[in-house]
């Protein structure tokens, strides 16, 4: 079994997909059903499709391509990019 909990790493996923009623909802639940909140959802419509930004700050690193992989698979969804963000230098 991966233990989530060690690593944390930031996480953004841009997300094209085909305006529906319940769209936003069924993009948030891969991430509900692992208990994560997003820090930002940005959205806008661009005619018949959906422009969306999902971020969070920290993001356990075994889940970023889980929850990639449920996005992906959301009815209407025509692109997806992103995932882990890589850590900037201090």
């Amino acid at each position: 079994m991966t233990d989530f909990s060690d690593s944390h790493v930031p996480a953004r996923f841009h997300v094209l997909a085909e305006a529906s009623p319940g769209l936003l909802a069924r993009l948030l639940q891969p991430l509900a059903k692992r208990d994560l909140v997003a820090d930002l959802v940005l959205a806008r419509r661009e005619g018949e499709c959906v422009r969306v930004e999902i971020a969070l700050e920290a993001m356990p690193a075994g889940m970023v391509h889980l929850v990639a992989g449920n996005i992906a698979q959301v009815v209407g969804v025509i692109d997806l990019r992103g995932g882990a963000e890589a850590r900037r230098a201090a």
